[in-house]
């Protein structure tokens, strides 16, 4: 596929991804496909082969936000399995009141993952901030009503942020608990 559509897949479900991907395979060849990665990826984790190191300045932010006074959650297209592992080898899992993955809702833009990391931490959606890299971050963001903030340093531009509906989008962690305490 092309460079551009792998970039534009990040921040759906596998299924979605591949389904997006791969249009005119049968939906049997699709879901034998996201068995394969699955199976793939879980192997290559295994074996100390997958990589997930958080953005310089990340793990500070959310301490900081944390010993705040805010209620940090995640809305994922990952799995359960892989969300759960990256937050326990970054040391930050006990940072976060709730997790949603692509295992248990629709894939993003629904606001179903939103909605339940919402009903978890018991906020509400004007009291929300979603902060993504993706637009379908932000159109979730929009679909479930609250608050949205991109940042630069993920898959989709600036540009395909702010027109997705992001309120503004950050350079740097450091900008983005401006924005946040701002």
């Amino acid at each position: 596929p092309d460079p551009h559509e792998v970039r534009r897949i990040v921040g759906l479900s596998l299924p979605s991804a591949i389904a997006r991907l791969a249009p005119d395979e049968t939906p049997e060849t699709q879901a034998r496909t996201v068995a394969a990665y699955k199976q793939a990826f879980f192997r290559a984790r295994e074996r100390g082969l997958v990589n997930e190191p958080l953005f310089d300045g990340i793990r500070e932010l959310l301490t900081r936000l944390h010993q705040g006074g805010w209620t940090l959650g995640v809305a994922t297209g990952k799995g359960d399995r892989g969300l759960r592992g990256c937050l326990v080898m970054h040391g930050v899992f006990d940072l976060f009141v709730t997790l949603q993955t692509a295992d248990r809702h629709p894939s993003k833009p629904h606001p179903s993952m939103l909605e339940t990391a919402m009903a978890e931490a018991g906020a509400l959606p004007g009291d929300t901030v979603m902060i993504g890299d993706t637009a379908y971050d932000i159109e979730m963001a929009v679909a479930a009503g609250t608050r949205a903030i991109g940042v630069a340093w993920g898959y989709h531009t600036p540009e395909e942020l702010l027109a997705a509906g992001a309120e503004g989008v950050a350079e740097t962690p450091e900008q983005l608990g401006e924005m946040l305490n701002g």
